[in-house]
């Protein structure tokens, strides 16, 4: 009677390490290993590095959103002032801002004065949208006063506007620099409205991480924003920031009660919804590419075992002979495979995070090699592409890059379990 042994047992593991080492001129199909092994690797790295950059594309895009936009946008529906007028202009805001204030998940309100109008310097010229706030409201934007790249200071900012980056550079105009805004909407008088013309000095550049903010964005204080487009005693709109962002929908009863009747939202993600849902469908099928590409590493590790099946069928009906069942001679293949799926995974996750924490130089690297056409932020929006290593990510990939190598190993496994000891040893 043949004495059973535990499935897993330290024989198999040795005749099935002994097998993965063996050279070719021994039965063994050791160039077929590295192979599989190396296309593992390869599609696993891959697949890391593409979760990476995804989720690190879609941080910093949410990110330039949140950190120099309203989290929600509180604005008034058009209504008929006593004198006839049409008008959208929130005429309490300083009550409406004090109950908003008060609901929970509200962490700071900030009535504004919107307006787009011509700015001027020499004989440059560009459109911007002038954001009228008070400097106490403006120092509470992290991409706008505590951007990493500013000129300036915005303690003078009662003095003067604070510019982006993108309209200085197209203006030509630097700190201390003089701009001159020509708005359409300007005096009023008998003979009809009158185009405004300001001068102001610079006081503030920064660069908020967006391109299109950067180039379009000039914030004057508030009392200055009023006279200037006509406000005295209103406001546009209310510039609403939330302690969480993501879960922006759920304080909408709630803010809408607290402004009034008139009341209409804007969130964050009404404005970028449609793009972070391409984004999501471009996420799900980039993944399921890459996980194409996984499989096809695995499918190597099949070629490898038929081979090496074939090689030592004599060793298998040996083995057999020997009192090995069938379930070990499939344990023995089964490892074989396993080994090299798990090896390369290995290997993978290693390459792919690596790649993924050094992103930053290796794309400025083929940036600069390419004569910097690698990136350009006037299309993608944004001025650098970061990665982001989630351990759900690296999880995902690992689990399905074992779950493929497992699985693909079991047919040519069972292959060698089934064959016939007599058969493998007749001809030899």
């Amino acid at each position: 009677m043949v004495q059973s042994t535990p499935p897993f047992a330290r024989h198999e593991w040795l005749i099935a390490w002994r097998y993965l080492r063996a050279k070719r001129a021994d039965g063994g199909v050791s160039v077929m290993t590295w192979i599989s092994l190396i296309g593992i690797m390869l599609a696993v790295a891959a697949l890391i590095i593409t979760l990476a950059v995804r989720a690190g594309f879609r941080a910093e895009f949410v990110d330039t959103i949140l950190g120099a936009n309203a989290h929600v946008t509180l604005y008034s529906a058009t209504f008929v002032t006593e004198t006839g007028q049409s008008t959208r202009v929130l005429e309490d805001y300083a009550a409406i801002a004090a109950r908003v204030a008060e609901v929970p998940g509200v962490t700071r309100v900030a009535p504004l004065v919107k307006g787009q109008v011509m700015a001027t310097a020499g004989r440059q010229n560009t459109g911007v949208e002038v954001f009228g706030i008070a400097a106490g409201d403006l120092a509470t934007i992290p991409r706008i006063a505590a951007a990493t790249d500013v000129q300036g200071s915005l303690a003078d900012f009662e003095r003067g506007v604070a510019i982006g980056s993108g309209v200085a550079r197209a203006l030509g105009v630097g700190v201390g620099d003089t701009v001159r805004l020509i708005s359409p909407d300007g005096v009023r008088t008998a003979f009809g409205t009158s185009p405004r013309v300001s001068d102001y000095s610079v006081v503030f550049i920064f660069t908020s991480g967006r391109f299109d903010i950067d180039r379009t964005r000039l914030y004057m204080p508030f009392a200055e924003a009023q006279v200037y487009f006509n406000r005295e005693g209103v406001a546009d709109e209310l510039e609403i920031m939330v302690a969480e962002p993501e879960r922006v929908e759920e304080l909408g009863p709630a803010l809408i009660e607290a402004g009034g009747e008139r009341t209409l939202l804007w969130t964050w993600k009404d404005s970028a919804g449609a793009y972070l849902r391409a984004l999501e469908v471009e996420d799900t099928v980039m993944f399921v590419l890459m996980s194409v590409l996984v499989l096809i590493a695995s499918m190597n590790i099949i070629s490898g075992l038929v081979m090496l099946v074939k090689n030592k069928g004599r060793d298998i009906g040996i083995l057999r002979t020997m009192g090995l069942t069938e379930g070990s001679v499939m344990r023995v293949f089964f490892i074989c495979g396993a080994l090299v799926g798990l090896i390369g995974t290995t290997l993978g996750v290693i390459l792919g995070c690596l790649f993924a924490y050094y992103f930053d130089p290796i794309l400025a690297f083929v940036n600069g090699a390419s004569g910097g056409g690698v990136w350009d932020a006037s299309v993608r929006g944004i001025y650098r592409l970061p990665a982001r290593l989630e351990l759900g990510d690296v999880l995902s990939a690992v689990g399905l890059s074992l779950g493929l190598s497992f699985v693909v190993t079991l047919f040519p496994a069972r292959r060698a379990a089934r064959m016939n000891p007599v058969e493998a040893l007749r001809y030899e």
